[in-house]
């Protein structure tokens, strides 16, 4: 198969059914041979139900999967990767914040040898922005970014927690395979594992609409970033730990 698109949902019965009805359309399209993979985190809503009806509707195959109880978006994504079977795979935001078809772009960069992952960033000069983040998601990014490259030492990537990332098969497997963050800053102890594996990770412009439907508030978004970044700076401290003894 030529590409397996995951999709965390956590109460997204009101957008399951036209994520899987565009991933389709995009699959059909471009002649791409794969599977969606829909991974419901413990939702509490009709989530899951929606995601098979929609399923059911579609010619691509779907797979819905279920977690429960919720265990978080780092651990939905992970289990859709290592249940992956195609060449390329990939993961995107419930919501079609990205139009599907820059899904092409990641994978025409590693499969030019250019780069191992391949990230779509909202922050390159050609990426063009529809409808930015509420106030409180943009400071709360910007802060991050400084503590994620001088309190983390992450690379300098423009956009870490963009969620439309495209990796080779067998890459996404190690590195989800290795991985132990299960909350939303996932993607840095992903980065910091490809890093400390060599694999190449490049970024790519694309076009962005925020959702506004989103599941925080501004003050528990900076207590919920608080714990995440804690729990995350041990993990890290942890892997950088097990490279040096295994050097």
């Amino acid at each position: 198969m030529d590409l397996s698109l995951i999709i965390p949902a956590f109460n997204e019965s009101t957008k399951i059914e036209n994520d899987i009805r565009a991933a389709n359309d995009f699959f059909i399209a471009h002649r791409l041979k794969g599977e969606i993979l829909i991974i419901d985190d413990g939702s509490e809503d009709e989530t899951l139900l929606k995601a098979q009806q929609a399923g059911d509707k579609v010619i691509t195959p779907v797979r819905v999967l279920r977690v429960e109880p919720q265990r978080g978006k780092g651990f939905a994504v992970r289990t859709g990767m290592l249940a992956s079977q195609s060449a390329f795979v990939m993961f995107a935001d419930s919501g079609l914040c990205v139009p599907f078809i820059y899904a092409l772009r990641g994978m025409q960069l590693i499969q030019s040898g250019k780069c191992d992952i391949a990230h779509g960033s909202r922050k390159l000069e050609e990426s063009v922005i529809h409808r930015p983040q509420p106030w409180h998601r943009r400071i709360i990014s910007r802060v991050m970014r400084l503590i994620f490259i001088y309190g983390l030492g992450i690379p300098r990537l423009s956009d870490t927690q963009c969620g439309f990332k495209i990796y080779r098969g067998e890459i996404a497997k190690t590195l989800y395979g290795s991985s132990r963050c299960n909350g939303f800053l996932f993607d840095i102890e992903i980065i910091v594992l490809a890093q400390q594996k060599g694999y190449r990770i490049a970024e790519f412009p694309l076009e962005w609409t925020a959702d506004l439907d989103s599941r925080l508030s501004a003050i528990k978004s900076f207590k919920k970033v608080l714990k995440e970044l804690i729990r995350t700076h041990k993990v890290l401290k942890q892997i950088r730990k097990n490279n040096h003894v295994s050097e």
